[in-house]
Protein backbone atom coordinates (compact mmCIF):
# COMPACT_ATOMS: atom_id res chain seq x y z
CA UNK A 1 0.00 0.00 0.00
CA UNK A 2 0.66 3.83 -0.65
CA UNK A 3 2.91 4.82 2.53
CA UNK A 4 1.39 7.02 4.92
CA UNK A 5 3.83 10.20 3.95
CA UNK A 6 2.79 9.56 0.39
CA UNK A 7 -1.04 9.69 1.04
CA UNK A 8 -0.60 13.10 2.84
CA UNK A 9 1.49 14.32 -0.27
CA UNK A 10 -1.54 13.26 -2.52
CA UNK A 11 -3.69 15.01 -0.35
CA UNK A 12 -1.67 18.03 -0.46
CA UNK A 13 -1.15 17.85 -3.97
CA UNK A 14 -5.00 17.17 -4.97
CA UNK A 15 -6.29 20.14 -2.39
CA UNK A 16 -3.50 22.67 -4.63
CA UNK A 17 -5.32 25.10 -6.91
CA UNK A 18 -4.39 24.83 -10.48
CA UNK A 19 -6.77 24.74 -13.46
CA UNK A 20 -5.15 24.37 -16.79
CA UNK A 21 -2.72 27.65 -17.69
CA UNK A 22 -2.38 28.22 -13.62
CA UNK A 23 -0.69 24.72 -12.65
CA UNK A 24 2.49 27.04 -10.90
CA UNK A 25 1.10 26.25 -7.13
CA UNK A 26 0.88 22.09 -7.52
CA UNK A 27 3.61 22.53 -9.49
CA UNK A 28 5.71 23.19 -6.76
CA UNK A 29 4.60 20.63 -4.37
CA UNK A 30 5.31 18.02 -6.97
CA UNK A 31 9.10 19.81 -7.57
CA UNK A 32 9.37 20.09 -3.82
CA UNK A 33 8.50 16.29 -3.24
CA UNK A 34 10.30 15.12 -6.35
CA UNK A 35 13.94 16.94 -5.15
CA UNK A 36 14.16 14.29 -2.24
CA UNK A 37 15.78 11.93 -4.94
CA UNK A 38 15.35 12.99 -8.38
CA UNK A 39 16.89 15.79 -10.72
CA UNK A 40 14.41 18.76 -10.50
CA UNK A 41 13.41 21.51 -13.01
CA UNK A 42 10.90 23.37 -14.80
CA UNK A 43 10.35 24.90 -17.87
CA UNK A 44 8.64 27.74 -19.71
CA UNK A 45 5.67 26.40 -20.29
CA UNK A 46 5.21 24.93 -16.75
CA UNK A 47 6.16 21.21 -17.00
CA UNK A 48 8.03 19.99 -14.12
CA UNK A 49 11.02 17.34 -14.63
CA UNK A 50 12.23 14.61 -12.15
CA UNK A 51 15.22 12.64 -13.40
CA UNK A 52 16.40 9.37 -11.69
CA UNK A 53 19.44 7.67 -13.17
CA UNK A 54 20.47 10.65 -15.29
CA UNK A 55 23.45 8.50 -17.16
CA UNK A 56 20.69 5.33 -18.13
CA UNK A 57 19.28 3.90 -21.65
CA UNK A 58 17.28 4.36 -23.12
CA UNK A 59 15.01 7.18 -22.10
CA UNK A 60 11.91 6.61 -20.60
CA UNK A 61 9.42 9.54 -20.22
CA UNK A 62 6.91 9.04 -17.33
CA UNK A 63 4.15 11.37 -18.13
CA UNK A 64 1.37 12.60 -16.13
CA UNK A 65 -0.96 15.83 -16.57
CA UNK A 66 -1.21 17.92 -12.78
CA UNK A 67 -3.88 20.81 -14.53
CA UNK A 68 -7.28 20.74 -13.41
CA UNK A 69 -10.26 21.96 -15.21
CA UNK A 70 -11.64 25.50 -13.80
CA UNK A 71 -13.73 28.81 -14.24
CA UNK A 72 -12.36 32.08 -15.10
CA UNK A 73 -13.86 35.16 -14.26
CA UNK A 74 -14.84 36.72 -18.20
CA UNK A 75 -17.32 39.63 -16.66
CA UNK A 76 -17.57 41.53 -13.70
CA UNK A 77 -21.52 43.61 -14.08
CA UNK A 78 -22.73 46.48 -12.17
CA UNK A 79 -24.15 44.94 -9.31
CA UNK A 80 -20.66 42.88 -8.42
CA UNK A 81 -21.73 39.00 -9.63
CA UNK A 82 -18.97 37.58 -11.75
CA UNK A 83 -19.87 35.79 -15.06
CA UNK A 84 -17.53 32.65 -15.62
CA UNK A 85 -16.29 30.32 -18.76
CA UNK A 86 -15.02 26.92 -18.19
CA UNK A 87 -11.38 25.90 -18.17
CA UNK A 88 -12.07 22.98 -19.54
CA UNK A 89 -14.97 20.79 -20.20
CA UNK A 90 -18.08 21.05 -17.49
CA UNK A 91 -21.42 19.92 -17.20
CA UNK A 92 -23.04 22.94 -15.91
CA UNK A 93 -25.56 20.95 -13.73
CA UNK A 94 -22.54 20.17 -11.39
CA UNK A 95 -22.18 23.80 -10.95
CA UNK A 96 -25.09 24.94 -9.17
CA UNK A 97 -24.78 26.11 -5.35
CA UNK A 98 -21.28 25.07 -5.85
CA UNK A 99 -18.74 27.35 -3.74
CA UNK A 100 -15.74 28.80 -5.44
CA UNK A 101 -11.87 29.51 -4.96
CA UNK A 102 -10.57 32.40 -7.48
CA UNK A 103 -6.88 33.12 -7.64
CA UNK A 104 -7.50 36.76 -7.13
CA UNK A 105 -4.59 39.59 -7.25
CA UNK A 106 -4.47 40.35 -3.89
CA UNK A 107 -4.98 36.17 -2.82
CA UNK A 108 -7.57 34.09 -2.73
CA UNK A 109 -11.46 35.05 -3.47
CA UNK A 110 -14.73 32.78 -2.48
CA UNK A 111 -17.35 33.04 -4.30
CA UNK A 112 -20.75 30.97 -4.50
CA UNK A 113 -22.40 30.06 -7.53
CA UNK A 114 -26.04 31.19 -8.04
CA UNK A 115 -28.68 30.16 -10.16
CA UNK A 116 -32.47 31.10 -10.23
CA UNK A 117 -34.48 29.94 -7.16
CA UNK A 118 -36.85 26.96 -8.40
CA UNK A 119 -39.66 28.51 -7.24
CA UNK A 120 -39.14 31.86 -9.65
CA UNK A 121 -38.75 29.36 -12.64
CA UNK A 122 -41.54 28.81 -15.11
CA UNK A 123 -43.07 25.25 -14.62
CA UNK A 124 -42.15 24.59 -18.17
CA UNK A 125 -38.49 25.46 -17.44
CA UNK A 126 -37.99 23.24 -14.65
CA UNK A 127 -37.14 20.25 -16.21
CA UNK A 128 -33.98 22.58 -18.61
CA UNK A 129 -31.02 21.79 -17.93
CA UNK A 130 -28.24 25.11 -16.89
CA UNK A 131 -26.30 26.57 -19.47
CA UNK A 132 -23.19 28.63 -18.17
CA UNK A 133 -24.33 31.72 -18.97
CA UNK A 134 -27.94 30.92 -16.38
CA UNK A 135 -25.00 30.84 -13.75
CA UNK A 136 -23.36 33.49 -12.06
CA UNK A 137 -20.72 34.13 -8.70
CA UNK A 138 -21.21 36.10 -6.06
CA UNK A 139 -18.52 37.20 -3.82
CA UNK A 140 -20.24 39.29 -1.42
CA UNK A 141 -19.33 42.57 -3.29
CA UNK A 142 -21.78 45.32 -3.13
CA UNK A 143 -21.46 46.57 -6.67
CA UNK A 144 -18.63 46.60 -9.52
CA UNK A 145 -15.93 48.64 -7.54
CA UNK A 146 -15.90 46.69 -4.93
CA UNK A 147 -15.79 43.36 -7.16
CA UNK A 148 -13.13 44.91 -9.13
CA UNK A 149 -10.77 45.64 -5.83
CA UNK A 150 -10.69 41.49 -5.08
CA UNK A 151 -11.43 40.21 -8.88
CA UNK A 152 -10.11 40.58 -12.21
CA UNK A 153 -11.00 39.55 -15.61
CA UNK A 154 -9.10 36.54 -16.92
CA UNK A 155 -8.78 35.53 -12.71
CA UNK A 156 -8.62 31.75 -12.85
CA UNK A 157 -10.64 29.74 -10.50
CA UNK A 158 -11.70 25.95 -9.12
CA UNK A 159 -14.10 24.79 -6.89
CA UNK A 160 -14.11 24.51 -3.01
CA UNK A 161 -13.70 21.04 -2.27
CA UNK A 162 -11.10 19.17 -0.51
CA UNK A 163 -10.06 15.82 -0.31
CA UNK A 164 -12.03 13.44 1.56
CA UNK A 165 -11.32 10.12 2.94
CA UNK A 166 -14.03 7.84 2.04
CA UNK A 167 -13.79 3.67 3.31
CA UNK A 168 -12.35 0.67 1.28
CA UNK A 169 -9.02 2.63 0.84
CA UNK A 170 -11.10 5.60 -1.52
CA UNK A 171 -10.38 8.87 -1.72
CA UNK A 172 -12.91 12.25 -2.96
CA UNK A 173 -11.22 14.90 -4.54
CA UNK A 174 -12.06 18.06 -7.12
CA UNK A 175 -8.76 17.70 -9.16
CA UNK A 176 -8.36 13.62 -9.27
CA UNK A 177 -8.43 14.17 -12.97
CA UNK A 178 -5.35 14.39 -13.56
CA UNK A 179 -3.58 15.17 -10.52
CA UNK A 180 -3.19 11.52 -9.77
CA UNK A 181 -1.39 10.90 -12.76
CA UNK A 182 1.41 13.43 -11.77
CA UNK A 183 1.26 11.60 -8.69
CA UNK A 184 1.20 8.12 -9.84
CA UNK A 185 4.51 8.95 -12.17
CA UNK A 186 6.31 10.59 -9.42
CA UNK A 187 5.59 7.60 -7.42
CA UNK A 188 6.62 5.06 -9.97
CA UNK A 189 9.84 7.43 -10.28
CA UNK A 190 10.17 7.11 -6.49
CA UNK A 191 10.28 3.53 -6.46
CA UNK A 192 12.86 2.69 -9.30
CA UNK A 193 14.97 4.85 -7.77
CA UNK A 194 15.19 2.79 -4.74
CA UNK A 195 16.12 0.01 -7.61
CA UNK A 196 16.70 1.48 -10.76
CA UNK A 197 17.49 -0.29 -13.73
CA UNK A 198 19.90 0.31 -16.91
CA UNK A 199 17.18 3.29 -18.00
CA UNK A 200 16.93 6.92 -17.73
CA UNK A 201 13.57 7.55 -16.13
CA UNK A 202 12.03 11.21 -16.82
CA UNK A 203 9.02 11.83 -14.69
CA UNK A 204 6.71 14.72 -15.94
CA UNK A 205 4.04 16.79 -14.41
CA UNK A 206 2.74 17.99 -17.56
CA UNK A 207 0.53 21.33 -18.11
CA UNK A 208 -2.37 22.48 -20.14
CA UNK A 209 -4.15 18.65 -20.78
CA UNK A 210 -7.54 19.80 -20.28
CA UNK A 211 -6.97 22.69 -22.77
CA UNK A 212 -4.58 20.91 -24.72
CA UNK A 213 -5.55 20.58 -28.27
CA UNK A 214 -2.41 21.09 -29.56
CA UNK A 215 -0.43 18.37 -27.74
CA UNK A 216 -0.22 21.22 -24.29
CA UNK A 217 2.55 20.71 -22.34
CA UNK A 218 2.95 17.13 -23.19
CA UNK A 219 4.40 18.01 -26.27
CA UNK A 220 6.63 19.99 -25.44
CA UNK A 221 7.94 18.10 -22.75
CA UNK A 222 8.45 15.00 -25.32
CA UNK A 223 10.32 16.90 -27.44
CA UNK A 224 12.59 18.44 -24.64
CA UNK A 225 13.38 15.11 -23.02
CA UNK A 226 13.56 12.94 -26.37
CA UNK A 227 12.46 9.37 -25.11
CA UNK A 228 12.83 6.45 -26.65
CA UNK A 229 9.60 4.55 -24.72
CA UNK A 230 6.51 6.66 -22.61
CA UNK A 231 3.84 5.44 -20.04
CA UNK A 232 1.21 8.12 -19.96
CA UNK A 233 -1.24 7.65 -16.67
CA UNK A 234 -4.36 9.63 -16.54
CA UNK A 235 -8.05 8.61 -15.52
CA UNK A 236 -10.55 6.45 -17.23
CA UNK A 237 -14.40 5.69 -16.94
CA UNK A 238 -15.44 3.70 -13.59
CA UNK A 239 -18.03 1.53 -15.13
CA UNK A 240 -18.87 0.35 -11.78
CA UNK A 241 -21.83 2.35 -11.17
CA UNK A 242 -25.45 2.64 -12.11
CA UNK A 243 -26.08 3.75 -15.79
CA UNK A 244 -23.01 2.88 -17.45
CA UNK A 245 -22.74 0.25 -20.18
CA UNK A 246 -20.11 -1.89 -20.25
CA UNK A 247 -20.59 -2.78 -23.92
CA UNK A 248 -19.70 0.23 -24.37
CA UNK A 249 -16.89 1.52 -22.19
CA UNK A 250 -15.73 -2.03 -20.55
CA UNK A 251 -15.69 -3.56 -17.28
CA UNK A 252 -13.01 -1.41 -14.90
CA UNK A 253 -14.20 -1.33 -11.33
CA UNK A 254 -12.65 0.62 -8.53
CA UNK A 255 -10.06 -1.92 -6.87
CA UNK A 256 -9.19 -4.06 -10.10
CA UNK A 257 -5.95 -2.15 -10.74
CA UNK A 258 -4.64 -0.23 -13.61
CA UNK A 259 -6.14 0.10 -16.76
CA UNK A 260 -3.68 -0.40 -19.92
CA UNK A 261 -5.03 0.47 -23.39
CA UNK A 262 -4.42 -1.78 -26.34
CA UNK A 263 -4.96 0.58 -29.48
CA UNK A 264 -4.16 2.39 -32.64
CA UNK A 265 -1.57 4.86 -31.22
CA UNK A 266 -0.25 2.40 -28.67
CA UNK A 267 3.13 0.58 -28.93
CA UNK A 268 2.49 -2.77 -28.36
CA UNK A 269 5.85 -3.61 -26.85
CA UNK A 270 5.95 -1.37 -23.82
CA UNK A 271 2.18 -3.01 -23.57
CA UNK A 272 3.68 -6.60 -22.88
CA UNK A 273 6.58 -5.09 -20.68
CA UNK A 274 3.65 -3.74 -18.57
CA UNK A 275 1.89 -7.18 -18.79
CA UNK A 276 4.68 -8.80 -17.96
CA UNK A 277 5.67 -6.94 -14.84
CA UNK A 278 2.11 -7.14 -14.19
CA UNK A 279 1.81 -11.02 -14.26
CA UNK A 280 4.99 -11.29 -12.41
CA UNK A 281 4.14 -9.13 -9.49
CA UNK A 282 0.48 -10.58 -9.45
CA UNK A 283 -1.09 -7.33 -9.56
CA UNK A 284 -4.37 -7.40 -11.25
CA UNK A 285 -5.24 -5.18 -14.83
CA UNK A 286 -8.08 -4.44 -16.70
CA UNK A 287 -7.59 -3.85 -20.26
CA UNK A 288 -9.43 -1.02 -22.56
CA UNK A 289 -9.74 -0.75 -26.27
CA UNK A 290 -8.65 2.37 -27.98
CA UNK A 291 -9.46 1.83 -31.74
CA UNK A 292 -8.70 5.64 -32.04
CA UNK A 293 -6.82 8.42 -30.22
CA UNK A 294 -6.83 8.32 -26.55
CA UNK A 295 -8.25 12.21 -25.51
CA UNK A 296 -4.64 11.98 -23.39
CA UNK A 297 -1.23 13.30 -23.28
CA UNK A 298 -0.45 10.27 -25.29
CA UNK A 299 -1.89 11.57 -28.37
CA UNK A 300 0.58 14.26 -28.37
CA UNK A 301 3.63 12.10 -27.42
CA UNK A 302 3.77 9.26 -29.16
CA UNK A 303 4.11 11.24 -32.34
CA UNK A 304 6.80 13.47 -31.24
CA UNK A 305 10.44 14.07 -32.79
CA UNK A 306 10.99 10.78 -35.08
CA UNK A 307 7.75 8.75 -32.81
CA UNK A 308 7.72 7.40 -29.67
CA UNK A 309 6.95 3.79 -28.36
CA UNK A 310 4.40 4.75 -25.79
CA UNK A 311 2.13 3.15 -23.41
CA UNK A 312 -1.58 4.54 -21.09
CA UNK A 313 -1.89 3.31 -17.86
CA UNK A 314 -4.97 4.96 -16.47
CA UNK A 315 -6.88 4.48 -13.54
CA UNK A 316 -10.51 4.37 -12.72
CA UNK A 317 -12.29 6.76 -11.91
CA UNK A 318 -16.05 7.85 -11.08
CA UNK A 319 -17.85 10.72 -11.56
CA UNK A 320 -15.10 12.48 -13.68
CA UNK A 321 -15.08 16.27 -14.31
CA UNK A 322 -17.26 16.65 -11.02
CA UNK A 323 -16.45 18.45 -7.57
CA UNK A 324 -16.57 14.70 -6.58
CA UNK A 325 -14.44 12.58 -8.32
CA UNK A 326 -13.39 8.74 -6.91
CA UNK A 327 -10.69 6.67 -7.45
CA UNK A 328 -9.31 4.37 -4.96
CA UNK A 329 -5.40 4.00 -3.39
CA UNK A 330 -5.03 0.47 -3.75
CA UNK A 331 -5.11 1.33 -8.22
CA UNK A 332 -2.84 4.23 -7.62
CA UNK A 333 -0.31 1.96 -5.18
CA UNK A 334 -0.52 -0.83 -8.11
CA UNK A 335 -0.29 1.46 -11.06
CA UNK A 336 2.97 3.16 -9.65
CA UNK A 337 4.75 -0.52 -8.43
CA UNK A 338 3.35 -2.04 -12.43
CA UNK A 339 5.46 1.05 -14.05
CA UNK A 340 8.22 1.28 -12.02
CA UNK A 341 8.66 -2.50 -12.37
CA UNK A 342 8.09 -1.94 -16.20
CA UNK A 343 11.01 0.62 -16.38
CA UNK A 344 13.23 -1.64 -14.99
CA UNK A 345 13.00 -3.86 -17.53
CA UNK A 346 13.92 -1.98 -20.53
CA UNK A 347 17.70 -1.13 -21.54
CA UNK A 348 19.81 -0.26 -24.21
CA UNK A 349 18.81 -3.51 -26.23
CA UNK A 350 15.50 -3.47 -26.10
CA UNK A 351 13.64 -3.20 -29.61
CA UNK A 352 10.90 -0.59 -29.69
CA UNK A 353 10.50 -1.28 -33.67
CA UNK A 354 6.68 -2.10 -34.21
CA UNK A 355 6.82 -4.77 -36.11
Amino acid sequence: MLSAAAVTFLKRLLDTPGPSGFESAPAKVWRDEAAQFAQVSNDALGNSFAVVNPTGSPTILLAGHIDEIGLMVVHIDDEGYAYVAGIGGWDPQVLVGQRVRFMGKQGEVTGVIGKKPVHLIKPEDRDKGSKMTDLWVDIGAANRAEAEARLTVGDPGVLDQRTLDFPNDRIVSRSIDDRIGAFVVLEAARRYAEKPGAAKVVAVATVQEEIGFSGGGARVAADRVDPQMAVVVDVTFATDHPGIEKKEHGDHKLGSGPVLSRGSIFSPVVLNVLRSAAADLQIPYTLAGAPRGSMTDADAIQVARSGVATALVSVPNRYMHSPNEMVSLVDLDRAANVIAEGCRRVGPGTDFTNR
